[in-house]
């Protein structure tokens, strides 16, 4: 099985971006602390937009994501940032 990487967009409403950036540190702290299937989960913003906010997240394999995925901890961060983002892209990509 190969392993999967999400990368995850997020344009951010400036008055919520240290808020927003707080969250996605805390909830990548978690997954790489409790799901032994993330490998590896940055949290970046791009030098020339600080209203956006990439995840780049590295899981042993599609369970793995599945399991992240459906996890209660990301359904409780959705919850929270829901009303912190303009809009948000999701793209999942086997790692070749």
């Amino acid at each position: 099985m190969s392993k999967i990487a999400l990368i995850a967009e997020f344009e951010i409403k400036s008055e919520h971006r240290e808020a927003f950036l707080a969250l996605m540190r805390t909830h990548a702290k978690a997954a790489l602390d409790h799901e032994p299937g993330c490998l590896q989960f940055d949290v970046t913003v791009p030098r020339d937009n600080a209203n956006q906010v990439f995840l780049y997240e590295i899981y042993k394999d599609a369970k793995a994501l599945d399991d992240h995925m459906s996890s209660s901890g990301l359904a409780a961060t959705r919850e929270t940032y829901a009303h912190m983002i303009a809009k948000k892209r999701v793209t999942i990509c086997r790692v070749v």
